[in-house]
């Protein structure tokens, strides 16, 4: 096994560094982000946590019709201990066939929510683009990504790998994501009957991990989102089926609706008012709704979208030229008492309000190269009942970010 993947890298290097040879127009790009951060996210001491990232990337045209894409990551940081984590990132070969295409390679892709599957994937995704909308299917594999970019989370097993810490003596047994084929089918229609945009999503995942209790899922997922005036009224719903070796069928839910509205002022702000639902277990068939990639909802409470139910306002504006700033309201409740584990619940909780959480935040650009940013966030636990005797936790965040085109 390691000798197929040693000589499946190897090709990949030698093609990224042969193929620009024969082409002209090649652009190269650095993006370096700096971020230091202290807070006791996760303990009862404060810490401090620093990381470099630095982001290389080339893209070059491919004839009349095509482009290559390839960026890298290295991170060297410093967070109860030294590490140094190399990574290719968004890495991909585009083709256009007039009105349909396909993307291959290390791919971005998003379902219609943003919360079941996002991120980067192995594989390919066509698409064809017609007066009925735009359709497209995909065939992605997750085993090759770094773990912690992934987040996959799915499984009790999953969550042990994801846990623990690189071993170089070990790289590839502590380095990549589970193992997971997902496939995909969509349909997005920009005005259904002249007012309406629609997003549909069929997902599928396989689990391919050495396990002895596969963990497979499918959603069937819709988002609709009307304009009107400044404001855009967005809803949207996931149905999902789960199957492992100890339950054969299992049905869960999510959803999400909200409210945005565009000041038309000179600071060019936006206001937003949005719930979040994430089923979680009870008593019928339904079970807790899992999705294939872990996404957070709060600066300091991190928790995948699972039995949870988020009710988020938030407000951005662009300052000035050069000045933006952004400030977001939380609060977290869980939907029964089994899914949500962790901080802030206590031992034997009846409790479902989890509490509140503050954030905000401030950039400034100095220059179009070259952008600061500072924020921070607490979470309160007191203000809720299911750990209302817990700590208050926060972190204060400063980045630097230069990009070199």
């Amino acid at each position: 096994m390691k000798k197929t993947i040693n000589k499946t890298l190897l090709i990949l290097l030698t093609f990224f560094i042969l193929s620009p040879l024969s082409l002209w127009a090649i652009d190269f790009g650095l993006v370096t982000n700096v971020n230091m951060g202290y807070g006791n996210i996760g303990s009862d001491d404060s810490k401090f946590n620093f990381k470099i990232d630095l982001w290389p990337r080339l893209s070059m045209l491919i004839g009349d019709n095509g482009e290559f894409l390839f960026s890298a990551g290295l991170t060297i940081g410093v967070d109860e201990g030294f590490y140094i984590i190399p990574e290719i990132l968004h890495t991909e070969f585009t083709m256009r066939f007039g009105s349909s295409g396909i993307r291959v390679g290390r791919i971005n892709y998003s379902d219609p929510l943003s919360f079941i599957a996002e991120g980067l994937f192995d594989g390919a995704l066509f698409y064809h683009n017609s007066g009925l909308g735009v359709f497209s299917a995909g065939a992605m594999y997750t085993g090759f990504l770094y773990k912690k970019n992934a987040n996959i989370t799915m499984t009790g097993n999953d969550l042990v790998n994801f846990s623990m810490p690189i071993d170089y003596s070990d790289f590839f047994g502590t380095y990549f994501a589970p193992s997971r084929f997902v496939a995909s089918l969509g349909w997005e229609h920009p005005s259904v009957g002249e007012f309406m945009n629609l997003n549909t999503a069929l997902i599928a995942q396989i689990d391919l991990t050495d396990t002895d209790n596969k963990f497979n899922s499918q959603y069937l997922i819709a988002k609709a989102g009307i304009p009107f005036s400044s404001f855009l009224l967005e809803v949207g719903g996931s149905l999902g089926i789960t199957q492992n070796d100890e339950s054969s069928f299992n049905m869960a839910f999510a959803g999400e609706a909200g409210i945005y509205w565009l000041f038309t002022s000179e600071f060019n702000s936006r206001l937003s008012v949005v719930a979040r639902i994430a089923g979680g277990r009870s008593e019928n068939s339904a079970n807790a709704f899992i999705p294939i990639t872990t996404k957070y909802y709060g600066y300091i409470l991190k928790h995948k979208m699972s039995g949870l139910t988020v009710v988020s306002v938030n407000y951005s504006s662009r300052l000035s030229q050069n000045f933006g700033a952004f400030a977001n309201a939380s609060y977290f409740i869980r939907n029964d008492l089994g899914t949500f584990q962790g901080y802030p619940v206590s031992s034997g909780s009846e409790g479902f309000f989890l509490g509140p959480e503050l954030s905000a935040g401030l950039t400034w650009s100095i220059f179009s190269d070259l952008q600061l940013g500072l924020g921070g966030g607490f979470f309160m636990p007191s203000l809720g009942n299911a750990g209302s005797k817990e700590s208050m936790q926060w972190r204060i965040e400063l980045t630097a970010k230069m990009s070199i085109y």
